[in-house]
C-alpha cells in the first residue's frame, strides 16, 4: 500500500530501510513508550530477515516520510479477515508535536478502510500517553478497555495499557 497526501508519503518498508529502522528500533527514547527504554538492540541484518519474511497479506510495516525523507514507521497486522491491528511510531522527534500524527494516521486509516477492506482497525497504546490517546480519540477510536499493571517493560516496571477500536462510520479524517 502506498499513500500520500501533500508532503506525507507513506510506502511498504524495504530492505534499504532496515538501517534506518534499526536506528529508531535501537533508541530507547523512542522504543520507551513500547515497553524498551534501553532500546531493542537489534541489528541491521535481523530488521532485513523481518521485512525479506514478512507475509503481506498478514503484516506490512511502513515507512512514514515528510518532505521525501523518514521520520516514522506503521504498520498493521491482520487479525482476520476484516479486523486488523495498527501502530505507528513518529521517531523522528523534531517531527512530533506538529499536528502531522492526526494527518498520517488518517491518511493510513483511509488506506485500511477502502484499499483493503477492513471494517474494525484496533490499537493499544500505554496509559501513560495521553497525547496519543487523545488523538485516536479525535480520530473516533473508541476505548473498549484498560490494561492495568499487564505487562512489564525491560526494565522491570509493570505497566499499563489502553486498547481501542474504531468502525468506519465513527472514523474523524483529518485529511
Amino acid at each position: 500500500m502506498i499513500l500520500s497526501y501533500e508532503k506525507i508519503l507513506i510506502r511498504e518498508a524495504t530492505v534499504e530501510d532496515a538501517q534506518q529502522l534499526c536506528i529508531w528500533w535501537n533508541d530507547g527514547s523512542v522504543m520507551a513508550h513500547a515497553g524498551f527504554p534501553n532500546g531493542l538492540g537489534t541489528t541491521a541484518e535481523t530488521v532485513v530477515d523481518q521485512i525479506k519474511n514478512q507475509d503481506i497479506t498478514k503484516t506490512c510495516r511502513h515507512i512514514i516520510e515528510f518532505e521525501g525523507r523518514p521520520i516514522g514507521e506503521m504498520n498493521y497486522i491482520r487479525a482476520d479477515e476484516k479486523i486488523c491491528e495498527m501502530g505507528i511510531k513518529i521517531c523522528d522527534a523534531s517531527m512530533q508535536n506538529r499536528g502531522l500524527g492526526k494527518v498520517i494516521l488518517s491518511l493510513f486509516i483511509t488506506g485500511l478502510f477502502e484499499q483493503l477492506g477492513y471494517e474494525k482497525i484496533c490499537l493499544d497504546t500505554n496509559l501513560n500517553n495521553k497525547r496519543a490517546q487523545h488523538v485516536y480519540e479525535q480520530l473516533g477510536f473508541q476505548k473498549v478497555r484498560e490494561n492495568i499493571d499487564s505487562w512489564r517493560d525491560q526494565l522491570g516496571n509493570l505497566q499499563s495499557s489502553v486498547d481501542y477500536e474504531l468502525v468506519e462510520e465513527r472514523f474523524n479524517s483529518y485529511l
